[in-house]
């Protein structure tokens, strides 16, 4: 019987991205083969930390594994390619990289996450949206190098190699220099602005294309648009969330629509030609007579199209009866005629089926139990 994934990564199910990638990160350490050359077990805990997070790491998968557990992914249910957020290939390049000796590749930048909040109509219309993001950026003053004259120094630990190797008794391992963090130069001269890091704490101003169809969790990669990385290096990317607010009339579920639309209890009854909103405005339909409550109507082609395939999802109309208030006398005296015709047995079974019948099934219960 598999293991909770929560349990094998040894966090919380209210864990964060953040928070999955440094378990992951660090059972991946401690139990890869390289690592444990002894020890047997090594590669199935390995397997098992891996199999984990590329399930929580995906909020889609995760949000299939809280609800139904394993059972959502038996059969290769639910399973999607492409790694989750924060990327299992960057864990274990970092992986490697402490292992192996992390070579001349500078670190890349962070990866950042924005949340945009749209209206529905956003969402379905598609639109371009101006956000800004904070992040750190390289500095404009020594164009991201730390240093005040440009110019950057040979180490002289590693002779520019990256690399250093030590050794441990019989082993001879190469790991990243830890005069230069790998980069194989160092800077003479901080830059005054950055202090010699490179990068600064800024504001940047970018222009989401939000395409049309995109429903509440999906998200955009900007790719480049992260934090810059050190030294010049390769800039993460920018993840921006789309989060939709609650209609007031609309609930969207997938590529449909769903409301719930009043009715008059004359208009059920009686049947009426009433009007409803769509997205773009508004249709009719026809309510047949003697309606009940709750009854469905479908108008399809009304809902959603998937920024997917493009196909439109429908809307769903779900009738309420609507219970009149504040009557005035003559109102009143109305209605006490209409339910005076109700009076016979008979005549209320035939035009109040389902309130006899919860009637004689109630008197029944009673008889039963004081029998």
């Amino acid at each position: 019987m598999k293991r909770c994934y929560y349990e094998i990564l040894g966090v919380a199910r209210s864990a964060n991205d953040e928070e999955l990638k440094k378990a992951f990160r660090r059972l991946a350490m401690k139990n890869h083969p390289d690592r444990c050359p002894d020890d047997p077990n090594a590669q199935d805990r390995f397997k098992e930390a891996k199999e984990a997070y590329e399930i929580l790491g995906d909020p889609q998968r995760r949000a299939m594994y809280d609800q139904y557990g394993h059972a959502a992914f038996e059969n290769g249910t639910g399973r999607r390619g492409g790694a989750p957020f924060g990327d299992v290939g960057d864990i274990f390049g970092d992986i490697f990289s402490d292992i192996f000796g992390g070579g001349r590749r500078a670190a890349r930048g962070s990866d950042l996450r924005y949340v945009l909040e749209l209206d529905l109509e956003e969402a379905v219309a598609g639109i371009d949206k101006q956000i800004r993001v904070p992040s750190l950026v390289n500095c404009q003053h020594c164009n991201g190098t730390g240093s005040e004259d440009g110019k950057l120094s040979t180490c002289s630990t590693c002779r520019g190699h990256g690399r250093v190797r030590m050794q441990n008794g019989i082993f001879s391992i190469q790991q990243a220099c830890p005069h230069c963090g790998g980069a194989g130069r160092v800077v003479a001269m901080p830059c005054k602005h950055c202090h010699g890091e490179g990068r600064l704490e800024d504001e940047r101003g970018l222009e989401v294309k939000v395409p049309a169809g995109v429903d509440d969790g999906d998200r955009i990669r900007l790719a480049g648009q992260g934090e810059a990385g050190p030294s010049g290096a390769t800039p993460g990317d920018l993840y921006v969330e789309i989060h939709v607010r609650e209609h007031a009339i609309f609930k969207r579920e997938g590529d449909n629509l769903h409301c719930e639309v009043p009715i008059r209890f004359a208009q059920a009854a009686l049947g009426a030609t009433i009007e409803v909103p769509i997205l773009n405005g508004a249709t009719t339909i026809s309510v047949p007579p003697e309606t009940q409550s709750g009854q469905q109507f479908r108008l399809r082609g009304q809902g959603v199209k998937s920024v997917r395939s493009r196909h439109a999802g429908d809307l769903y109309c779900t009738v309420v009866i609507e219970t009149p208030v504040r009557l005035d006398k003559r109102q009143r005296e109305l209605l006490e005629q209409f339910e005076a015709t109700f009076a016979d047995a008979d005549e209320a079974k035939k035009h109040c089926p389902r309130n006899s019948g919860f009637v004689d099934n109630v008197k029944q219960f009673w008889a039963k139990m004081t029998g």
